[in-house]
């Protein structure tokens, strides 16, 4: 029942996976969805599924995460309040799985890439774009982060440093922004999904033995809309469908 008409959305890693699914469904759901990626193909197509279905035209940012520094994000801030004024919703879900290796064993290079891109980028995007969010009435600011990142596991290395590091910048942010704005902060983990990523991860895992990203959508629906304003819960996972 989620209405999003009128809600201008940005979602990292809109090419793929979740991101792209979600970019889809909020479309379905009348939102202006802005698509950021690295791959203009894969955001192209989600471009073209959303115009075909007669829904709002998105937006595409071709934005690789590795390589952005501060004036990268401030353009696209200049770029967005041009075209939309204010963002409703800022959903990070992009992210780069990196090496599955003891500590002493991982490539410096590799992680420095992977903290780039997971932490980094998340960081400068959030402190660029949150004066557009504070536009909104109710704007939205979702990190998507994993069981590895709540409790870091053995051989993740830098992805389960990464979002460790994701939850606490997500949890400071709760905490600075709780009584001075209406923006609402939440943290999602969508658990096992089958996501390009999760085959990576898992080579021998049965795909079909795992939730979609379609499964998740109630969610993150949910988390982007009217519905969840005043919701003091601040992480979700996959549990809460059940509910």
């Amino acid at each position: 029942m989620t209405d999003l008409h009128g809600r201008i959305i940005l979602i990292t890693g809109a090419g793929d996976g979740i991101g792209r699914e979600t970019a889809v469904q909020a479309a379905a759901k009348g939102a202006t969805v802005v698509l950021l990626g690295r791959n203009i193909e894969k955001l192209e197509a989600v471009f073209d599924q959303i115009i075909e279905a007669g829904h709002q035209e998105p937006g595409i940012v071709p934005m690789d995460l590795a390589n952005i520094g501060v004036e990268d994000t401030q353009k696209l801030f200049k770029a967005l309040d041009n075209n939309y004024g204010r963002l409703d919703c800022l959903l990070h879900n992009a992210s780069i799985l990196g090496g599955r290796l003891p500590v002493e064993q991982y490539n410096a290079a590799q992680w420095q890439s992977v903290i780039q891109v997971n932490l980094n980028a998340t960081f400068l995007l959030t402190q660029s774009l949150l004066p557009l969010l504070h536009r909104s009435s109710d704007g939205r600011l979702i990190f998507t982060s994993s069981s590895v990142g709540r409790v870091p596991r053995a051989y993740w290395g830098a992805y389960s440093v990464s979002k460790y590091a994701v939850e606490g910048l997500a949890k400071l942010l709760i905490d600075e922004l709780e009584n001075t704005s209406s923006i609402q902060v939440s943290i999602v983990n969508p658990g096992a999904t089958r996501t390009r990523m999760r085959a990576e991860a898992y080579p021998t895992e049965d795909p079909r033995e795992l939730k979609s990203p379609s499964d998740l959508m109630p969610l993150y629906l949910y988390l982007i809309g009217p519905e969840s304003e005043g919701d003091k819960t601040k992480y979700f996972d996959s549990s809460w469908l059940d509910t």
